[in-house]
């Protein structure tokens, strides 16, 4: 019997730090995935604009019935969650909830960082979260915006890439923060270059790798959790509306995985 898997929803590559976490914690699961690859970043565009795109992937991975759906994209979950919440009847889960407790749990002087895409750091969607559960807080927001490119055209672990996120991280540097927040999901793949520029001090927080915990826990809640361990019937599914040989250079060397089922897709432009 075909499995009704999770559906991941990214603007490009980066939801592919969140699927990572998920199949190692959540290996019976089937999980269908769809990078906007051909429209991100999705950072610096206008929110009607995100919110547009974000319901494109949704309505595909609806046709596929998924039964829940995990948006592994910060911009896209500041923008739409609320919207697809009230809309849809099956569970959804954002990366910037899961995010902030993390955070909140690992500061130690109330510091905390946040790096993250323009349209993310604009909507200030983390650091509200943070300072509704901990009114002593000290949030410090940063944009970011080079960073996706570097990750989308697989430039993340070379030189121009530590010259950029050096320079970039600079105004963070003397924040005294203990805890940073990877306020996107494409920024694990350069979590070694960030990590060195802040120092060992600093506690980075995967947004994305903390969502799962969160997933594993709504499966249980709703009783949908996929308990059967034959790994014949789960689905691995990914799906991207650039170029497919980009897309699994990227996923292949991330996941570990050579062999991904990949398909090139076109999303609709009707309105939702």
């Amino acid at each position: 019997m075909k499995k009704q898997a999770i559906g991941f929803i990214d603007s490009g590559v980066g939801g592919l730090t969140v699927v990572k976490e998920a199949m190692r914690q959540l290996p019976n699961e089937s999980i269908y995935y769809v990078g906007d690859t051909a429209r991100c970043p999705y950072g610096p565009r206008p929110e009607e604009q995100v919110r547009q795109f974000t319901w494109e992937m949704t309505h595909f991975l609806l046709n596929k019935d998924i039964k829940m759906l995990v948006i592994a994209c910060n911009t896209a979950t500041a923008v739409a969650l609320e919207d697809l919440k009230k809309k849809l009847a099956i569970p959804i889960i954002g990366v910037i909830l899961p995010g902030s407790r993390a955070a909140i749990k690992a500061t130690k002087n109330n510091r905390i960082g946040i790096i993250g895409t323009e349209g993310t750091v604009k909507s200030d969607k983390y650091k509200k979260m943070i300072q509704s559960k901990d009114t002593l807080a000290s949030v410090n927001s940063l944009a970011c915006p080079k960073f996706v490119p570097l990750v989308e055209s697989n430039e993340y672990g070379s030189a121009i890439a530590k010259k950029i996120v050096a320079e970039t991280l600079k105004p963070l540097k003397h924040k005294e923060i203990d805890t940073l927040i990877l306020g996107c999901t494409h920024y694990p793949l350069l979590r070694p270059i960030i990590q060195n520029v802040m120092g060992d001090s600093v506690t980075l927080i995967d947004s994305g790798a903390e969502t799962i915990s969160e997933v594993s826990t709504i499966l249980d809640y709703f009783n949908i959790a996929e308990l059967s361990k034959s790994k014949e019937v789960s689905e691995r599914k990914f799906y991207t509306t650039g170029s497919t040989q980009m897309f699994n250079d990227i996923a292949s060397e991330w996941l570990d995985n050579e062999a991904l089922d990949i398909e090139h897709i076109t999303l609709g432009t009707e309105k939702f």
